[in-house]
Order: structure tokens, then sequence, then C-alpha cells
């Protein structure tokens, strides 16, 4: 008698695996605004920056008195530009006032951002009062320093053993050296919050493992703070030397262009061509090209940077 012993298998069902995630949203999907939410900052640009910049294109090959009509000239504005000696003056003084202010204003803003960002005793206090000027227009800083610096009842009257005769505005070097100050005076504070930014960003890891090393103060500023602020750094040197290029109020309100033309910078040049001679074709072939400048010098500065690549990767890791 033979006995069959036979195994007992499980019963067929569905056979159970490892329990699949559902997937992960993909962000380009998720949580990005339609291009709806984009279109009224669209339409603003469009009509208060693109239109007027195409206008102003327009008429620089065009001369214009502004009450008879616009007549076609070519290229008559731009000749006369290239062999006018003030507009070649305005070139190096709008230069001059540019490198002045990024040399001066740079270094202080870099000092000042990274002061800023530690944990002095009434750094906060401080703070405050230095961005005063940060709150005030470009017209309203202006007028106060043509007050304050009027010789005849401001400040150098009352130093003449500083200030000599008092008139500040007489000579070109000394006004030249006013508009600089004033320039760093009212826009150091917001290059300042720039570097402030960038050096409170800065791993507090790096300076743990520096101190470990034996590395003082110094030595971490020059070795892990300046190399971590090169990103803020060429922002605010882009930005200051568009500013440069476009400043005009100062000149404005503090020297009108003077002496004779020793302040005539191109943006003021603009603005006495088209709004005092009436000659809006010059005048918008002058914007124009301050337009260009800008814009060729912000490229260069961020190509050759290297900005565009991002190349400090420890910036902003905490």
């Amino acid at each position: 008698m033979t006995t069959q012993i036979t195994s007992a298998r499980p019963a067929a069902g569905p056979r159970k695996g490892p329990r699949r995630r559902p997937a992960a949203p993909s962000a380009t999907t998720v949580g990005r605004p339609g291009f709806a939410w984009a279109l009224p900052a669209a339409v603003f640009f469009a009509l208060f920056a693109i239109v007027p910049l195409i206008m102003v294109a327009v008429l620089s090959f065009m001369t214009w008195d502004g009450l008879s009509s616009p007549q076609f000239v070519g290229m008559d504005n731009w000749s006369r530009l290239a062999d006018d000696p003030v507009m070649l003056k305005s070139i190096w003084l709008t230069l001059l006032l540019t490198v002045l202010g990024v040399v001066i204003q740079t270094p202080l803003s870099i000092v000042l951002g990274v002061w800023a960002a530690g944990h002095q005793r009434n750094r906060a206090v401080l703070s405050v009062i230095y961005f005063i000027p940060l709150l005030l227009s470009a017209t309203a800083v202006s007028v106060l320093w043509r007050a304050l610096l009027d010789p005849n009842f401001g400040i150098p009257a009352e130093a003449t053993w500083l200030f000599g005769d008092g008139n500040l505005f007489g000579e070109q070097a000394t006004a030249i050296g006013v508009l600089a100050f004033v320039s760093t005076w009212q826009f150091t504070p917001f290059h300042t919050l720039i570097y402030q930014g960038a050096a409170r960003a800065v791993p507090r890891v790096l300076y743990q493992a520096a101190e470990i090393d034996g590395a003082g103060r110094y030595r971490q500023f020059f070795h892990i703070t300046l190399p971590q602020l090169r990103n803020a750094m060429i922002t605010s040197m882009i930005l200051m030397v568009v500013g440069g290029l476009t400043t005009f109020e100062t000149v404005l309100i503090l020297t009108q262009g003077g002496p004779g033309t020793d302040t005539t910078i191109s943006a003021y040049y603009m603005y006495d061509k088209a709004f005092k001679g009436f000659d809006y074709g010059t005048g918008s072939a002058i914007a124009l090209a301050l337009v260009v400048a800008s814009t060729i010098i912000s490229l260069i500065v961020v190509r050759v940077s290297g900005y565009d690549k991002m190349r400090s990767s420890m910036e902003g890791v905490s």
C-alpha cells in the first residue's frame, strides 16, 4: 500500500509586492502661476519702458522742436554729436563720476555691510540712523546739500579756514568732489543692504572651521567673507555703473552743469539739448546712446565676471 504525500500550496490570489508611492507632482506643473499673473506687469513695462524707448529711437533720427512736425534727417543728429566737444567732454565726466562712485562706495559698502550683519551692541540703532539717506529722494538730498554747502550761509561760510572762500561750486575739481560726495552719502546705504544680506547668508561653519585652524578676524574677512560676497559685489557694481551713467537730479540741482560746462555729464547734456534748446532729436540721440552704453557695460561686467554662471556655489548656503 502506497501512501502519497502532497505538499499543501497556498491558494492562488493576487501577488503582493512592494507598495508603490504615488508619483511626486512635477515642479513644472505645480505651484507655477500662469502667464495671466504676469500680464499686468508686462503691459505696464511695455507702455512705460518699451514703447517710450522705441519712440526715442525713432526720434533720434529726426529733428523736432516740440511744436512743429518732426522731420526725418537721418544720421545728422548722430554726426553732430560725434563732432560736439561738449558731448565728448560730458562722456569723460560721466565715466569719471561713475568710476569715482564704484571706487569709493564699494569698499565703504562692504565694510559697513559686514559690520551691520554682526551682533554688536547698538548695531540696530546705528544701522537705522545710517540708512536714513536711503529713504530720501535724490532731489531732496540734492536740495539739502545745496543749502548746507551754500557759500553765503552754509557750512563753508562758517568754516573758511577749511573751505577758503567757501565757493565749492566755482571750480571743476571741487564741484566734481561735491557730486561724488553727495552720491556716496545717498547711495552707500543701499549697497550696504546688499552686502549685509549676503554676509548673513555666509555659512557659519566656515568661520568655525577657520577659528579651529587659528585664523583671526582679518584672515576670515579676506579669505572667507570677501570670496562669498563675490556675486553680491558684481550685482552692486552693475547697479553703480548704471546709476552713474544715468544720474541727473544731483547735477541739475547742485551745479546745473557748471561752472560753464565743467560738470555737464551726458544725462544733463541730454536735458539741456532737449528741454532748454528744444532740440529733441539730438536729446533723443543722447538718451539712446546712454541706454545702449549702460546695457553693453552691464553685459560686459556680467560676462567677464562669470556672474551668469553663478560659480560661487557656497553663497547663500546655511
